[in-house]
């Protein structure tokens, strides 16, 4: 099943988190930070401007994509946790 977002949101899959510290420490699940980058799966139709006409968002599909700490709104689709957020709650594009 494919979600796919309205106007100027997009939907992202987090990157998995290191496990470990730098100083080879395991971190359990609670103790873990959840990464701020992931990658786009898919994207709304774009921002309306005031005149009605629409622009694309800047970011496509497969980007990957660094975020604000507390972007967006998880959901569950399938059993896998992804994002919905703003496109302006990005910000950058990896390249």
């Amino acid at each position: 099943m494919k979600v796919v977002p309205l106007g100027a949101n997009v939907v992202v899959r987090r990157m998995e988190s290191e496990e470990t510290t730098a100083g080879g420490i395991v971190l359990p699940g609670s103790a873990q930070e959840k990464p701020k980058q992931g990658r786009v799966l898919s994207v709304g139709d774009g921002h309306v401007l005031k005149d009605g006409t629409k622009t694309p968002l800047s970011v496509k599909e497969g980007d990957q994509v660094i975020f604000s700490a507390w972007a967006g709104t998880e959901i569950k689709v399938e059993g896998e946790e992804l994002l919905i957020m703003a496109e302006s709650d990005i910000l950058a594009v990896r390249g």
